[in-house]
């Protein structure tokens, strides 16, 4: 009876043991089908993450193009505004050149001795009454000159 005990155990213990690698398997496969589907899921986010990463390279190249287009526009500008700022210059030198020209002329023309003529004609022949004359003519003449540089300037520029 022992020998018959002794198999009823064993076989009991195998029993269980087979329960137990049952109830396992079945624990794994739970597991696996819950893998599976997140691999689906996984390749689902792997996809997407994919096409994210593409349209960030396409955006990325359209930046660069962007910028490189921006930086030959406003490189461009900067040349003219130079090309500008440098006439400017210029014509604010020859602006100034020319107010001194004319204050020279101005300050020339008020030095003059300012006598009536009248009282240069009673006292001095003809020939000594035209120099004043000619003078204030080589004056008018001068200003005349200047401003008609003035306007041919202003038209040029």
């Amino acid at each position: 009876m022992l020998g018959m005990s002794m198999g009823l155990f064993i076989e009991g213990a195998v029993a269980v043991l087979m329960a137990l690698t049952l109830g396992y398997c079945v624990i794994l496969n739970r597991r696996l089908a819950a893998l599976h589907a997140d691999r689906e899921s996984l390749r689902l986010m792997v996809g997407d993450l994919i096409t994210a990463t593409n349209l960030a390279n396409q955006a990325i190249k359209e930046l660069k193009a962007t910028a490189i287009e921006a930086d030959v526009t406003l490189s461009a500008r900067l040349e003219e505004a130079e090309r500008f700022g440098i006439e400017l210059a210029n014509h604010v030198n020859a602006g100034t050149t020319l107010m001194q020209r004319i204050v020279r002329v101005t300050n020339a023309a008020r030095q003059a001795p300012a006598m009536p003529t009248a009282i240069i004609a009673a006292n001095t022949p003809d020939a000594l009454v035209r120099e004043p004359n000619r003078e204030q003519n080589k004056v008018r003449a001068a200003l005349e000159q200047l401003s008609a540089h003035v306007r041919n300037r202003g038209v040029a520029a």
